[in-house]
């Protein structure tokens, strides 16, 4: 079954507040190690996400501004933290706070990518979902080729109301 044929539903599946998902990629995103849990939560056997893309669990309801950002971030050696909302295999769901980091080898150069996602807290998906609803809203009317602008366009809006920077806003959530 391909992502794309996966139909969303309504079942969210919750992540203990004591269990970590974790995952490595290459370069290009594609999935090197998972841990038990991911292999849980996501519904694939571990055979089936080893050396595919990392964005097999994207759900559609997330807009495509906040993966760019991410990929900016660890691009550039830094690190990413945000909440994420991952599709199911059988179509449920699980929102997580991210932590995404580049991993180095000995001479400072990016290898790969790091992943640990934790509980993500009811308040914040309350949050930060309506913020993604926006985003996305705006992505659609945009069309492929503008997608990721209008999304930032939103977040940047968004910010400058808060009066704060994306780690800060994802930070007090």
């Amino acid at each position: 079954m391909k992502p794309r044929d996966i139909v969303p539903t309504d079942h969210e599946r919750v992540l203990p507040t004591d269990r970590y998902i974790l995952s490595t990629t290459d370069l290009a995103g594609r999935i090197t190690s998972v841990n038990d849990l991911f292999v849980e939560y996501s519904g694939y056997p571990e055979a089936e996400l080893i050396g595919r893309q990392h964005n097999i669990v994207r759900h559609p309801d997330m807009p495509r501004a906040v993966f760019q950002l991410l990929w900016d971030a660890v691009a550039e050696g830094e690190q990413f933290m945000g909440y994420v909302k991952n599709l199911c295999r059988d179509g449920g769901f699980y929102w997580v706070f991210a932590h995404v980091s580049p991993i180095t080898d000995a001479r400072g150069q990016i290898t790969g990518y790091r992943s640990v996602r934790r509980h993500a807290r009811p308040e914040a998906i309350a949050r930060v979902s309506a913020l993604y609803a926006e985003m996305l809203a705006a992505e659609k009317a945009a069309g492929p080729r503008d997608a990721i602008a209008a999304g930032l366009g939103v977040l940047s809006a968004h910010l400058a109301a808060e009066g704060r920077g994306y780690e800060a806003m994802v930070a007090a959530l």
